[in-house]
């Protein structure tokens, strides 16, 4: 496919980060398409520069030089306000940290975009209703009173996916969102996005320095010393609904 058809489409990116004695070269000439609806791990030792280049894709930093169209806008020069819309409007992010407000209720925490974004032109009815259904989305409506302190790490990372979904955006960009998971809980947040890739063809872009992690995506993008050094089909992709099968069965087929 030409880059005229991907969401993502960037060329020969740099990015340099002037340091005291030297600069640091984050990103050395990386180019890739990255079309709608896939499911796209970036995988890489710290300092590989893969989590500069979701940062980049996210429009929450500038490329040094080099070219970023974004479903065929090219991006890499507009202003801060542009690119602040173009979050709100297109990016969904999941962190590491799920970065909730502790004295702020689930379904509280999941309308904050909307409050951000549209502080006049949507009623708070409709404000809660769209939330719910984020948090329905992510199978946790009825933890919506709950404050984070009240709520499983696996949990608050799903409030924060469905927090991410609320604008519906056409990318979701999760930066080591298992990080702070035990594998149980892994597996169930890998399942959300490999659903919301089926269900709704959202575009993923996940970072990641877990092998095991990356096997849930269609395509595995391995970066190092910030050049992408290879870009391939994942053939032998983990399912994350069948691994919960798996876990919820005993040895004898019955159910633990």
């Amino acid at each position: 496919m030409s880059a005229d058809t991907a969401l993502i489409a960037v060329q020969d990116i740099t990015k340099v980060y002037p340091m005291e004695g030297a600069p640091v070269h984050a990103l050395r000439g990386v180019s890739l398409d990255i079309h709608r609806g896939e499911f796209v791990a970036v995988v890489g030792p710290s300092g590989s520069g893969k989590s500069t280049f979701m940062h980049i894709l996210g429009c929450l930093d500038r490329p040094t030089s080099g070219r970023y169209r974004l479903d065929a806008r090219d991006v890499s020069g507009l202003s801060d306000d542009e690119l602040s819309a173009i979050r709100n409007r297109q990016i969904g992010f999941v962190f590491q940290g799920f970065n909730l407000l502790a004295r702020t209720s689930a379904v509280e925490n999941v309308e904050l975009p909307l409050l951000y974004a549209h502080r006049s032109r949507i009623a708070p009815a409709a404000r809660r209703r769209r939330a719910m259904e984020a948090l329905e989305a992510v199978g946790l409506e009825d933890r919506a009173e709950h404050h984070p302190n009240q709520l499983s790490g696996g949990q608050q990372q799903r409030v924060a996916i469905a927090r991410a979904l609320l604008n519906d955006p056409a990318i979701l960009l999760a930066d080591e969102p298992t990080g702070n998971l035990d594998s149980r809980t892994s597996i169930e947040v890998m399942e959300i996005f490999q659903r919301l890739k089926e269900e709704r063809g959202i575009t993923i872009v996940l970072i990641t320095h877990e092998p095991q992690v990356a096997e849930y995506g269609s395509r595995i993008i391995r970066f190092k010393d910030g050049r992408v050094v290879s870009d391939q089909a994942n053939t032998s992709r983990r399912t994350a609904a069948a691994e919960l099968a798996a876990v919820a069965l005993g040895p004898a087929g019955d159910r633990t």
